[in-house]
């Protein structure tokens, strides 16, 4: 992908950044221009080796904030005022993205087991959304919070992350009319199947099924959500807030009957 300037000048946080899908958010980000801190809780070597790519491929900055435990709400406030100390005091769009997607039959279920789920994948996003608002209250600026298509479409043994996506959703909608008058645009991108290292060996059924259901006839990648992420960050997206972009592929537009 070519660079680019949609975001250039603009300080961003993504959050969860030592995965695959926050790596691609994160390179698109620097592409565009945007100097970008880099959050990860594990995965440190991985975020530095993002942050040496960042800079030797875009030339954009990028720093790696590591070790924040974003169930925890001080340690989200924590990592936001990081990263805009680093920004020079300032954030224009933070990124939602650290989740955990485990498999567990709903029947049964400790309930500490739904609280770690909803806690990493909704909690957080509250918490670092109320920390991220404050620093843009004066210029205003673009929350983006990772959801899935599993807000709207549960998979079996996904109850509680199926749950906490769907709320998270909400979360946003409510966000947007809340923040809207500072100049705050909240959104949510909810992405299908994304691929990763090992996905088709771990999960060949799963892989196949969704090919055969998808319209554009492939996996996603973590670009395609990094794509969307930065629209939704940048001046082309200056009279969208409250909204979920679904980006799977086509297969929400597939029958289910």
């Amino acid at each position: 992908m070519p660079s680019m300037t949609l975001l250039a000048g603009r300080v961003a946080l993504i959050t969860g950044a030592g995965g695959g899908i926050g790596r691609g958010i994160a390179l698109r980000f620097a592409q565009e221009g945007a100097a970008v801190a880099l959050h990860c809780r594990t995965g440190t070597e991985a975020a530095h080796a993002l942050a040496e790519e960042i800079a030797d491929g875009t030339g954009a900055r990028a720093v790696v904030l590591a070790g924040a435990d974003l169930t925890v709400e001080d340690e989200c406030h924590k990592v936001v005022a990081q990263a805009a100390e680093w920004g020079g005091g300032r954030l224009d769009a933070l990124v939602n993205n650290a989740g955990v997607q485990p498999v567990q039959d709903l029947p049964g279920m400790p309930a500490a087991d739904w609280r770690e789920v909803v806690d990493t994948n909704l909690t957080s996003v509250f918490a670092c959304t109320q920390a991220g608002a404050e620093v843009m209250r004066e210029r205003g600026g673009s929350i983006t919070h990772i959801a899935s298509v599993e807000a709207a479409r549960p998979a079996p043994g996904h109850a509680h992350y199926a749950a906490s996506k769907a709320a998270v959703v909400m979360h946003a909608r409510a966000a947007a009319q809340e923040y809207g008058a500072y100049g705050i645009r909240v959104n949510t991108v909810s992405p299908g199947l994304i691929d990763r290292e090992g996905l088709a060996e771990a999960w060949p059924e799963g892989v196949r099924r969704w090919r055969e259901a998808v319209a554009v006839g492939r996996l996603g990648r973590p670009e395609d959500v990094g794509d969307a992420c930065v629209f939704l960050a940048s001046p082309l997206a200056s009279w969208i807030t409250g909204h979920d972009l679904v980006v799977d592929g086509g297969v929400s537009a597939r029958p289910t009957w």
